[in-house]
């Protein structure tokens, strides 16, 4: 008689989510003990309960506004990461270009987006082109230095015997540096998502015309601090949801990167 081996990977999600959610759950409920004691106004800090209750109420315009912010997200995230990968590739094949164009890739993580973003809607106006560049210069560096440096962690022996086979430049770059560089880009997929989600954010707070960042510019001048949080809230598990989804595009397009790094 056999019997079913259990499911190695529920025992580990649970050890992994649960210590997050008690201190999630804890620190949600001191907020709430604290607006109940001290009756502070809900303009200043609305009780958990309220930021729920009024994000249910107002979730249309919540769902709307977060597909606007989605749309953008998706967008200026893949036009980043089309230009994070042919970079690196070029920066690979060319040991030149790779001193010339990585200490510009760092420069570019200096320019605070901040700044960068009101420039931005001035010269491009309040459509898509001024969102897409901030989200593209708040994603593209992670991305292209986890691919530029996976690309030089490949191993050297199996390379030198591929060349030793008769194998080009472009077959080695496919059959060992390119899957070598995987795990890295998948680090730094998850690293840039989460910035993707913060640039459009804080693009469309800057000037938009729909969008959750706009939302939360309309309801703080309000004084709706619920519906602000709200969105804040909305904006989070947006993000979450798309970190999780990079483990699912890693689990289809490179299974052997999730047991690198002891991610077993």
């Amino acid at each position: 008689m056999t019997t079913s081996r259990p499911d190695p990977s529920s025992p580990r999600w649970v050890r992994i989510a649960a210590p997050a959610a008690v201190v999630v759950l804890a620190l949600v409920a001191l907020w709430q003990l604290y607006v109940t004691v001290s009756g502070i106004r809900p303009q200043v800090l609305p009780s958990p309960a309220r930021v729920l209750g009024q994000g249910w109420a107002h979730r249309d315009d919540l769902a709307a506004h977060t597909w606007s912010t989605l749309q953008v997200t998706i967008i200026g995230f893949a036009v980043s990461l089309v230009v994070a990968w042919a970079l690196a590739i070029v920066v690979d094949f060319s040991p030149w270009l790779r001193r010339a164009l990585v200490p510009l890739f760092v420069v570019s993580q200096t320019l605070p987006i901040i700044a960068i973003a009101p420039l931005m809607i001035i010269w491009f106006g309040f459509g898509l082109l001024p969102k897409v560049l901030v989200i593209a210069l708040a994603t593209f560096f992670p991305m292209a230095i986890g691919l530029i440096e996976g690309f030089a962690a490949a191993d050297r022996e199996a390379g030198a015997l591929l060349r030793s086979m008769g194998a080009s430049r472009g077959q080695v770059f496919r059959y060992v540096r390119l899957p070598s560089a995987l795990p890295r880009f998948f680090t730094a997929l998850r690293i840039g998502i989460t910035y993707a989600v913060v640039g459009a954010v804080f693009a469309e707070y800057v000037g938009a015309t729909s969008g959750l960042g706009i939302y939360m510019s309309t309801q703080k001048n309000s004084f709706r601090t619920d519906l602000v949080l709200a969105a804040v809230l909305v904006t989070a598990a947006l993000s979450l949801a798309l970190y999780l989804l990079t483990y699912l595009v890693e689990r289809i397009v490179a299974p052997w990167a999730l047991t690198t790094g002891n991610r077993t």
